[in-house]
């Protein structure tokens, strides 16, 4: 009798995971609408829709954390999710003095989408290729402008990362996101760009932008002719913007499984596969799906870009 009555105490929540959803779950996105994490957040809460039997309502909240925070401070019952990734997960807590510990305060679901940086510039700058790139930079000493997110951004790490490997130096613009940031350098008001490479693709494949290489081991499948960092002539300059979706802490077991289910049905089906590709994004391995392997992976990423910022001492601006 005393071992059932134990364990009564623990039947409403078990109850309530077994009946989740019976009601709409929301995707914050820390972003404004428009961005990669909002484009990947509204594909995949189409097809979490059909699988869970419920509306899944993409909500964007931009600005001061308010994103991450609502969704750590929400109820831990699985109605209100987290989606970003390295920008807004990794980066800017280890820029800024934030309220939280991402790696404490919010409970990992599932790794959803994976895509490099490259190296684009307008097409007025006459180099070809990398090299001729580099041989540019090195003939204009802090003449060209580097168009950034702002410091501690992706944009501003690889700046300062091909900076260092080349011996180059140019100017640093920053700017309020990636979108202001791509329109002048698509204008001309600015020269290049290390970009999140989805965001600049079409652009790429319109000939508006030249890319250079991409960020990565191996070559990115929805640009297979631009060469990696490593052939390039800049070897170990990795940078993927990664999207991961998160949990308020607290959030049991059970419930957490049913959405990393989800994700691992929509990233099997055909269609949002063949939508994956047209966006520029790879879908994570099978062995990385899970919310361990996300978490291990976000640690990771925490612990390898932590050093890098502080040496270079990146302030807030």
């Amino acid at each position: 009798m005393a071992a059932g009555a134990a364990t009564l105490p623990l039947l409403p929540r078990i109850t309530r995971a077994q009946d989740f959803p019976s009601r709409p779950v929301t995707l914050v996105v820390p972003l404004p609408a428009g961005g990669a994490y909002d484009v990947v957040a509204r594909l995949l809460a189409e097809h979490m829709r059909t699988t869970l039997g419920q509306p899944v309502i993409v909500e964007n909240i931009p600005g001061a954390d308010r994103g991450i925070l609502k969704v750590i401070h929400a109820a831990p019952d699985g109605y209100t999710l987290g989606i970003g990734g390295w920008a807004p997960y990794v980066l800017r807590p280890l820029v800024f003095s934030l309220p939280f510990d991402l790696l404490k305060d919010l409970e990992p679901v599932a790794f959803v989408a994976d895509a490099p940086f490259w190296i684009v510039s307008k097409t007025a700058i006459p180099a070809k290729d990398m090299q001729e790139f580099i041989a540019w930079l090195r003939a204009n000493p802090g003449k060209a402008s580097a168009a950034t997110t702002g410091a501690g951004g992706g944009s501003h790490l690889c700046g300062l990362h091909l900076q260092s490997k080349t011996g180059t130096t140019f100017q640093f613009i920053p700017y309020r996101g990636g979108a202001p940031a791509l329109q002048d350098l698509l204008g001309g008001q600015t020269d290049f760009m290390c970009d999140f490479a989805a965001n600049s693709l079409p652009h790429v494949r319109s000939g508006n932008l030249r890319a250079y290489a991409v960020m990565a081991r191996s070559r990115w499948e929805a640009a297979p002719e631009i060469p990696t960092a490593d052939e390039a002539g800049l070897p170990g300059l990795y940078i993927s913007n990664w999207t991961g979706l998160w949990a308020p802490p607290g959030t049991p077991k059970p419930v957490i499984n049913k959405i990393n289910a989800a994700i691992v049905a929509a990233l099997a089906d055909a269609t949002v596969r063949k939508r994956y590709v047209e966006l520029g994004q790879d879908i994570p391995a099978p062995a990385q799906l899970s919310p361990d392997a996300l978490r291990a992976f976000h640690k990771a990423e925490v612990e390898k870009w932590g050093p890098i910022i502080k040496a270079a001492n990146i302030q807030p601006n």
